[in-house]
């Protein structure tokens, strides 16, 4: 090759290595821009000679590097490369980024992510927590409830001194301060008809309609209404329970799986319908099934995994074991997702979901029976005048053996109800032997029954007249009433 050639093949690949560098330069600077458009920062932008190795700095060991793209990364102002996170993200949710199932796409999508939560009791804590702390992009938070000391036991994210508060304002406080990075938007209302499918949609906040909807809410009519909302909103559904010692899970309407009303087109019985402050529940066992529901939650916002569409998760505590059943499909004869349905968001408005599952939507509104003439019945002011009088009688608790061990009126007999018709020769006995100890007659004494909230000593009181204990009377209210009108020290529960 002659002398000319060589010449001009320097002279190329001279100029390819200034514009390699010019191109260099330009790609760190573009980058940077596009970091502090996204972040805000409103930073000037770097010069041509600052830092001429832009996005080429290399630290020394003290971690200067003369102000390269490398430094700003680490001293945090939210320089990321392309496809990457802000420096900050990246230390907060390292443990994420270093699972390869998860890393750096999972969390992009989890912190793009709009999950809304209804109900901050048992389940609602630890899903918004674990939500909350695991970069949730925005978190709704649903209750019109305030914050009680018996809740404390279950509901972790409350703290006593939001006793007596909107359990949304607790739980908010928590999340932010777990994670003040992300968004927390409470709506302190009971979620129902009227409101549900605003809320759900969420159209006032631009940046935060909601993708996803967990369910950690405790009660029938509330569970339907739920469901039939995802349906109309094309939402996913997390659908969690937790009751006593056992827990269920699983995700509605999504990758095909069934609505709620799929599986029960029909409500259950209303006695087969028990809440926790009818029947009890230990304080972990919600803890647990609130945390799967925040895991299914993350797996649908993040497409990671399989989520348990068209499955259900049980969970027994006693035994530590763990069951995965699958479900029927979507039924093609469903009143709301079917293809022929013909259910719309005006019908859903007017549903009366209370009197469809024949049970309230909150505990507090608990129904009461009557089943007695007002001859059959006295107050409890009215049972405190007769022990005051010391007028013999006999008073029946007929609660559950493990509620009379909780607290009990003095002298009182327990004959649970279940039991009460095959103890009935018993009672006769007890009764007879106490009214000749204080007349020495063999007419036997007033009897007088009580419960916790005056329904089932009505039922009590109705078997007994029909067996021929007529004197029988139910004490109104139980024992709920006897501690508001009698005694404000006697134990509530």
């Amino acid at each position: 090759m002659d002398g000319g050639g060589e010449r001009r093949r320097e002279a190329i690949a001279a100029e390819l290595e200034r514009l390699r560098a010019e191109r260099e330069e330009l790609d760190g600077r573009i980058l940077l821009l596009e970091s502090q458009l996204e972040a805000g920062s409103g930073a000037p932008a770097p010069t041509a000679g600052e830092g001429g190795a832009a996005g080429r700095g290399v630290g020394t060991g003290d971690g200067a590097c003369g102000g390269g793209v490398a430094c700003r990364r680490r001293v945090g102002d939210g320089f990321a490369a392309a496809g990457g996170l802000p420096a900050d993200m990246i230390y907060r949710y390292s443990r994420h980024l270093l699972l390869p199932d998860f890393g750096v796409e999972g969390q992009r999508k989890l912190s793009q992510s709009s999950i809304l939560v209804v109900g901050a009791g048992g389940l609602g804590s630890p899903v918004a927590l674990y939500l909350a702390a695991c970069g949730v992009g925005c978190l709704g938070i649903v209750d019109g409830d305030d914050v009680e000391l018996n809740n404390l036991h279950r509901q972790i994210i409350h703290k006593e001194s939001f006793v007596g508060q909107p359990k949304v304002r607790s739980a908010a406080d928590a999340c932010r301060e777990i994670n003040s990075s992300i968004k927390v938007v409470e709506h302190n209302h009971t979620l129902k008809p009227c409101n549900a499918l605003e809320i759900v949609q969420n159209t006032l906040l631009e940046n935060c309609r909601y993708d996803i909807v967990v369910d950690a809410t405790d009660n029938l009519p509330t569970r339907y209404m739920i469901s039939d909302c995802c349906v109309l909103l094309n939402k996913p559904l997390v659908s969690g329970a937790a009751l006593g010692l056992e827990g269920q899970l699983t995700v509605y309407h999504h990758n095909g799986s069934p609505c709620y009303r799929c599986l029960f087109p029909n409500p259950p019985p209303v006695a087969a319908c028990q809440r926790c402050s009818d029947s009890g529940v230990l304080g972990v066992v919600p803890g647990v099934i609130g945390c799967l529901q925040a895991l299914e939650a993350i797996k649908v916002a993040t497409a990671v995994g399989e989520p348990l569409c068209g499955r259900m998760l049980l969970f027994d505590a006693l035994s530590a074991r763990i069951r995965i059943v699958k479900l029927r499909g979507s039924s093609p004869v469903c009143t709301v997702c079917s293809e022929n349905s013909d259910f719309t968001k005006v019908d859903f408005e007017k549903f009366d979901y209370e009197n469809f599952t024949q049970s309230p939507m909150s505990d507090k509104s608990a129904p009461s029976v009557n089943l007695l003439p007002e001859s059959a019945r006295i107050t409890c002011r009215d049972y405190k005048k007769l022990v005051d009088s010391g007028e013999p009688h006999l008073l029946l608790d007929v609660r559950p053996a493990h509620h009379f061990q909780i607290t009990s009126i003095s002298r009182s007999l327990n004959i649970p109800l279940s039991a009460l018709e095959e103890k009935l020769p018993m009672l006769q006995t007890v009764l007879l032997k106490d009214s000749r100890e204080a007349s020495a007659s063999d007419k036997m004494s007033p009897l007088y029954v009580v419960c916790r909230r005056g329904n089932d000593s009505q039922r009590a009181v109705q078997l007994l007249r029909e067996r021929g204990f007529l004197s029988a009377k139910d004490i109104i209210g139980g024992l709920q009433s006897w501690a508001r009108d009698v005694d404000p020290d006697f134990p509530v529960y």
